[in-house]
């Protein structure tokens, strides 16, 4: 699923237009990014938690040439699911493999 599939999707839900939905997704992504730029975590109940989290500084080798290159400390974004969200998507798996 792309961006425009969630727009098309929540545009046909909610009865707004496209463009309007689209400046919400686009609004919602940028409010995530920015908060996590900021050092600060997002939980949404029910869906999950956005956080960065520190990697520190390390030795790592080049899989192409063996060299061995230094990784300096960096900060990724991460995502876990709510145990709510996980459920939801076994329950649905599992019926469709069964249909």
């Amino acid at each position: 699923m792309t961006k425009a599939d969630i727009v098309d999707k929540v545009a046909l839900g909610t009865g707004l237009t496209k463009l309007e939905t689209e400046a919400i997704v686009e609004g919602f992504f940028k409010t995530v990014i920015d908060s996590l730029r900021d050092g600060k975590g997002i939980e949404i109940r029910g869906f999950g938690t956005y956080k960065v989290k520190k990697k520190r500084a390390r030795q790592a080798r080049n899989p192409k040439t063996g060299e061995q290159v230094f990784v300096p400390e960096h900060f990724v974004p991460t995502f876990k699911f709510s145990k709510d969200f996980k459920e939801l998507v076994d329950k649905g798996m599992k019926a469709n493999k069964n249909a």
